[in-house]
């Protein structure tokens, strides 16, 4: 497995062990690391092994932080239709 994709799996296995321990903001801190820490990893998993393995790790992350995503789609809503 390759240096890129290695990291990606130590991500998930990170993103997962700090879900199960408890948090008092509801892991919101947690989450703004893990996307800082996972745009990188995406990217370089998409220069090492293409777009569509890029999309699949993507995905996963996606999956994994759902909730940021689900707030950053309303935002964005909410801006582009006033």
């Amino acid at each position: 497995m390759s240096l890129a994709l290695t990291l990606a799996a130590l991500w998930v296995l990170a993103a997962n062990i700090l879900a199960m321990t408890p948090s008092k903001d509801n892991h919101w801190r947690r989450a703004y690391a893990l996307i800082a820490l996972g745009i990188p990893i995406v990217g370089l998993v998409t220069w090492h092994h293409g777009p569509w393995i890029g999309m699949l790790v993507m995905a996963g992350g996606v999956s994994v932080l759902r909730w940021p995503v689900v707030y950053f789609g309303r935002w964005i809503k909410r801006v582009t239709l006033r």
